[in-house]
């Protein structure tokens, strides 16, 4: 099963959608209650992302069998150094945004901490691509 989500950037209301709607789906095909949360936190951290930092982008989320992929692109503009980005606490994220209480640097490390596999590649000035791998 596919299925593919529109992320707008800078709509905090409605970010958090695609990873609701996966839940329900997931929960709709019995899927374990533990790895259902595992998902919607990654989702959830990476949809924030891309309204932060992406300006907007799309998910694609592929659910077979042995797994479930979450695949995030934006065309923000991209991670200059991915190894710092995965920091604990390592934000780029305007004063604004965190008065809104976002960006406290933990999205990357908790989709990274709530998948099994997780692969981020960006280009600077052409954006970034997150593929997160929760396993069944």
């Amino acid at each position: 099963m596919k299925l593919h989500y529109e992320i707008s950037g800078d709509d905090f209301l409605a970010a958090g959608k695609a990873s609701s709607a996966v839940k329900k789906v997931l929960s709709q095909l019995s899927v374990n209650p533990a790895i259902i949360r595992k998902v919607a936190i990654a989702m959830y951290e990476a949809e924030i992302n891309t309204v932060i930092h992406g300006g907007g982008g799309c998910a694609d989320v592929i659910i077979s069998p042995d797994n479930i992929k979450m695949i995030f692109k934006d065309n923000g503009p991209g991670i200059p150094n991915i190894e710092l980005a995965m920091k604990e606490g390592y934000s780029t994220a305007t004063t604004e945004i965190r008065e809104l209480g976002f960006g406290a640097g933990m999205g990357l490390p908790n989709m990274k901490k709530y998948s099994d596999d997780m692969v981020v590649t960006s280009e600077v000035g052409k954006g970034t691509t997150v593929t997160m791998t929760v396993n069944l």
